[in-house]
């Protein structure tokens, strides 16, 4: 099950690409793993998946110590400040950097365990009061605070777009995240490069590719569907 739904998935980034007039190469999906079990992970991996997305850093680290070395884990959730510590050096990429106090702890801890590590800003593009992340207007204030970072390196930006039946709805909220990445590229921001847009679940993932997105992030579409009260990936 998890081969064929990963086919289609590939199927429809493909057709997506095309339609863009994008490289696949442009593109990596990450599969969101967050409550599944470490065997069906392993189901994806042996399917080629190497990029793995979790919510929860205590599901992360048990998942990580589970499964092979060489896939790269990348935290999508929610992160609280008291579980930076934990979780740093364990990831490839923080999508969700919603707060100038999560900036500051991140950039704080990397550097007592002298390391460098990567992040993306969380945009609530949309507004929603149900949503974490820094409004669109919001960015361009924290700028001179990014460029003052040394542990800390801003990649670019994600956003979880609202839950629509059309995803066409969502086309304005990607759009949006692309304009805004590309005005504070043009700012030349020390320590802040735009090279990352994590846009894009199951429900939309294809509109987000024709607007620019380098990550997608799909649960549902390669695992199945979740209980009643998961948020959608």
């Amino acid at each position: 099950m998890i081969k064929e739904n990963l086919e289609l998935v590939e199927k429809h980034i493909q057709e997506a690409c095309a339609a863009a007039g994008r490289s696949r190469e442009e593109l990596t999906l990450i599969a969101v793993s967050k409550t599944n079990p470490a065997a069906r992970i392993y189901e994806a991996y042996e399917a080629g998946i190497r990029d793995f997305g979790e919510n929860r850093v205590k599901e992360l680290l048990s998942k990580r110590e589970q499964l092979p070395a060489d896939i790269r884990w990348h935290l999508i959730g929610h992160l609280q400040t008291n579980k930076v510590k934990s979780v740093l050096g364990k990831t490839v990429l923080i999508h969700g950097i919603d707060s100038l106090k999560l900036l500051d702890s991140i950039d704080f801890e990397s550097r007592k365990q002298g390391i460098v590590s990567e992040g993306l800003l969380e945009v609530n593009v949309a507004g929603e009061e149900s949503k974490f992340g820094f409004l669109p207007e919001e960015l361009f204030p924290l700028l001179d605070r990014l460029r003052q970072y040394r542990n800390l390196k801003i990649c670019g930006l994600m956003t979880v777009a609202p839950n629509v039946q059309n995803p066409e709805e969502n086309r304005a909220v990607f759009r949006r995240l692309r304009e805004l990445s590309i005005d504070i590229k043009s700012k030349k921001v020390d320590n802040v490069s735009m090279n990352v847009l994590s846009m894009g679940m199951t429900g939309d993932y294809r509109v987000a590719i024709q607007e620019g997105a380098t990550l997608i992030r799909v649960g549902t579409g390669i695992f199945g569907a979740r209980e009643i009260g998961e948020e959608r990936q």
